[in-house]
């Protein structure tokens, strides 16, 4: 019975011990053929880091005005009697556009001009008889004063009449009519608005570390969104003499030549101030970096020469960078790469140190220095 018992358990000892030994010795080889393996390669895109010249620039918004420019009215109330412009005539200064009726003021104006008449003829007549003693002095002297006088009212009433006339305070481009004929026109009333676009402003504002920069006389490159492949240029006219304490901006005024009358008032615009000379940078597209609180980085293309294929293996590096001044879709890059090295430019969210890669430019992210929004 007990050599029976001894046999069953070293049979049963030797079948367990077959079964464990045979699931290690697998786990050992699926282990070894794992590590063996390794990870796939990873597509990515890649760009040479290559040298460029960029010319410093300040740029900043700003908004386009008209260098003259008035939404006119009537200092007086009355009713429209004449209307002598279109909406969007050319007129020049002086030209009369709007009447109001001064048939009354007219009237008195005659009287009072009248009046005047009769004290000239009054005076000139007492100065003869002056002359012959034949009045006082003091006599003299009253129609002296009357004479004044009427001559006065006459220049008032003159006034008056003249206020119901509207005239073109300067030579510009009047707006759409907002009044018709037979209205009653409370005064300041505005009638139409009236726009000088030859030559033109733009104010911008530049923040106070570029205010040593910033120069009278200095060139001006604008851009409006309504022609994108124009540029107009100008120069800076004025310099506001104090810094917004809410912004610290200063403000800035150039003055752009129009004599097509592109540009509008009230445009919105894009200003370039060109300073200094050009200088070269090692430039990169922004999708390069990957911006990190503790530092920004790039992963570098090494070639660890021929694999077992025969083909070059490329290990991904990850790498510190200081960056510099942007340009569009470009970065410059001041430390941490040097001319001619291969950077990824797509696919860094896959990598880490030491990933085998696969350069694919097939697809790869735009690199425009002045990019342009294209609506579809």
């Amino acid at each position: 019975m007990t050599k029976r018992m001894v046999i069953m358990l070293a049979a049963a000892a030797i079948v367990f011990g077959g079964i464990f030994g045979f699931q290690a010795f697998k786990a050992a080889m699926i282990k070894k053929f794992i590590s063996a393996m390794g990870s796939p390669p990873q597509t990515v895109s890649a760009v040479s880091a290559a040298l460029s010249e960029w010319q410093p620039k300040v740029e900043a918004v700003g908004s386009l005005r008209a260098v003259l420019g008035a939404d006119l009215s009537l200092e007086v109330a009355g009713v429209v009697d004449t209307i002598t412009f279109n909406s969007g005539d050319d007129v020049e200064q002086g030209k009369q556009l709007l009447k109001l009726r001064a048939g009354d003021d007219a009237a008195k104006l005659e009287s009072l001009q009248a009046m005047a008449d009769l004290s000239e003829i009054v005076y000139e007549r007492d100065q003869k008889q002056f002359k012959m003693q034949a009045v006082s002095q003091a006599t003299l002297d009253t129609d002296a004063a009357n004479l004044k006088n009427a001559k006065a009212q006459v220049t008032q009433q003159q006034a008056i009449l003249d206020k119901k006339i509207l005239r073109a305070p300067f030579d510009g481009r009047v707006g759409l009519r907002l009044v018709d004929l037979g209205q009653y026109l409370g005064a300041g009333t505005v009638v139409v608005t009236m726009q000088a676009l030859d030559p033109i402003f733009v104010d911008f504002y530049v923040p106070q570390q570029s205010v040593d920069q910033v120069r009278l006389g200095q060139s001006v490159t604008v851009k409006v969104d309504a022609f994108r492949d124009q540029t107009f240029t100008g120069e800076i006219s004025a310099l506001n003499p104090k810094v917004d304490a809410s912004n610290r901006n200063l403000q800035v005024r150039a003055v752009l030549k129009n004599p097509d009358h592109k540009l509008l008032p009230g445009m919105y615009a894009t200003t370039e101030i060109a300073i200094g000379a050009p200088q070269s940078y090692i430039t990169l597209p922004q999708t390069a970096i990957t911006y990190n609180p503790y530092g920004d980085t790039v992963y570098v293309v090494d070639n660890k020469g021929a694999g077992a294929d025969g083909k070059a293996q490329l290990v991904a590096r990850q790498t510190f960078v200081t960056t510099g001044p942007t340009r569009g879709d470009q970065v410059a890059v001041l430390k941490g790469i040097a001319e001619g090295d291969m950077i990824v430019t797509a696919g860094q969210i896959k990598l880490h140190n030491g990933s085998v890669i696969l350069i694919d430019n097939s697809i790869t992210p735009t690199a425009d220095a002045a990019p342009v929004l294209i609506n579809r």
